[in-house]
């Protein structure tokens, strides 16, 4: 194993919510403003994630 080889599984998608998971009463933050932000946290890892992966194959490297 060199310095450069990284375990770098893919990111997991956020546990998914549903909008009658919420409760109504106004809570702040609301469950679902959470998954929004998790959901948008997620396909900003994995977007970067795909960029290595790419990276990764266009030099040909299999880590």
């Amino acid at each position: 194993m060199t310095g450069e080889d990284v375990f770098d599984p893919m990111p997991e998608p956020p546990f998914e919510v549903t909008d009658d998971m919420c409760c109504g009463s106004g809570c702040e933050p609301c469950i679902l403003d959470i998954y929004q932000a998790e959901l948008r946290d997620y396909r900003a890892r994995l977007a970067a994630w795909q960029q290595r992966q790419a990276a990764r194959a266009a030099t040909g490297r299999q880590d």
